[in-house]
């Protein structure tokens, strides 16, 4: 039986190695029919030099145009309130009534002295004709002629003073209606009907507040300002219109519908704040702004030139915070870069080292990637949706499918 056995050694030997070798056959021939997987598509955004506008969000407050305490010249009883509380008045409104007849008596007591200097100046003028007819006839002396000159002088100087009294009798009866100094949105009548006002008093009777346009006072840190300044002169920005564009953001972060412009900045520094005020003008034909309201003013102080950004989808962070983005190489393969990122702009990121123009950065298509890997570039669409939400759209209205119990 062990002379069978070593006889045998060889023939399973060799059917072993035959099998080892099949086997190895097929291995190498589904290696080779396997097919190898092709390159990952991603989108990529090109980058390319801009000028990006160099804009500041700073806080302000809305305040009035103008604002005008609507007070009495003359004294006397409040008899009627004209106009209606928070409304819009012009200028020239009466918005308050003072009893007049006290000075209706005045006028008409001026206009009777005014008629007695008249008389007197007649009277003075006949006989200072009389005394120069008899004068030349040399039958009167001459101090009876100069003494009717004198008197016609007094008598004309005082129906100058009696007109001055009748108008000023008549402008206080004109005054009697208290006015709007200025067009704009009044507020609560500060006094009824009823109450003794003075000219002389401090009494406000009303404010009025000018709204359209309408502006807005917000502060920014001199450093700040000097910085910019010095970029401006050294040529780093190209210096935009002279009249810097400023949006207001609401409270609520909603952009107000109308673009204002930059007035003036304040020649001074608070020794407190180490800040610097800032004034726009913004119309407000629908008065949406009130004085008061806690705004957010974004200024543009001036554009920067060369400046590239990419898509903030397109930045990844490490661990430590690093930011890097994935770049197409020429040879369409994946690199790893760090870069340095400054402020945003919308819905990108300025990077300011780390990439140069006409770089492909990937934006889309990251699970795919891995550094030194093949991929197939395409451009980014911005407006294209995801992959995920274009098979939801495209099967939302699809029914789901139905096993079959057997």
């Amino acid at each position: 039986m062990d002379i069978a056995m070593r006889m045998n050694r060889p023939t399973l030997a060799a059917a072993l190695a035959t099998v080892i070798f099949l086997a190895g056959c097929q291995k190498s021939e589904e290696q080779q029919a396997a097919p190898a997987f092709p390159p990952a598509a991603v989108a990529v955004f090109t980058t390319a030099t801009e000028s990006l506008p160099i804009t500041n969000e700073l806080p302000g407050r809305i305040t009035a145009t103008r604002i005008a305490e609507v007070r009495p010249r003359v004294s006397g009883i409040v008899v009627d309130r004209v106009f209606e509380q928070g409304t819009m008045v012009k200028e020239g409104d009466v918005l308050y009534r003072i009893d007049p007849a006290p000075f209706q008596v005045r006028v008409d007591s001026a206009e009777a002295t005014l008629r007695r200097a008249k008389a007197v100046l007649q009277q003075a003028k006949q006989t200072a004709e009389r005394q120069s007819r008899l004068k030349e006839a040399q039958v009167t002396a001459v101090q009876q002629y100069d003494d009717a000159i004198a008197q016609l002088a007094q008598a004309e100087a005082d129906v100058g003073i009696a007109e001055a009294g009748l108008a000023e009798a008549k402008l206080d009866r004109q005054y009697a209606n208290v006015t709007a100094p200025i067009s704009g949105r009044i507020g609560r009548a500060l006094i009824t009907e009823g109450a003794l006002v003075s000219a002389n008093g401090s009494e406000n009777l009303a404010t009025i507040q000018q709204l359209d346009p309408i502006y807005a006072d917000f502060t920014q840190s001199a450093t700040d300002l000097i910085r910019l300044r010095n970029a401006l002169e050294d040529g780093q920005l190209m210096g935009a219109n002279n009249e810097a564009e400023v949006q207001l953001i609401l409270d609520d972060g909603t952009p107000y519908s109308h673009k204002g412009r930059l007035l003036f900045s304040e020649a001074a520094v608070d020794t407190t704040t180490g800040q610097v005020t800032l004034r726009g003008e913004f119309p407000n034909p629908d008065g949406d702004l009130l004085p008061g309201m806690y705004v957010r003013v974004q200024v543009q102080q001036g554009l920067e030139k060369n400046a590239i950004t990419v898509p903030q989808q397109a930045v990844q962070r490490n661990n430590a915070g690093q930011s890097q983005v994935y770049v197409v190489t020429a040879d369409k393969k994946v690199e790893f870069r760090n870069v340095t990122l400054g402020r945003t702009v919308g819905t990108r990121w300025q990077v300011t080292s780390g990439l140069k123009p006409g770089e492909k950065v990937i934006v889309e298509g990251f699970q795919k990637i891995a550094p030194g890997a093949p991929v197939e570039p395409s451009d980014w669409d911005p407006n294209a949706k995801p992959q995920g939400e274009q098979a939801n759209a495209s099967g939302g209205t699809g029914e789901k499918p139905t096993t079959e119990v057997k």
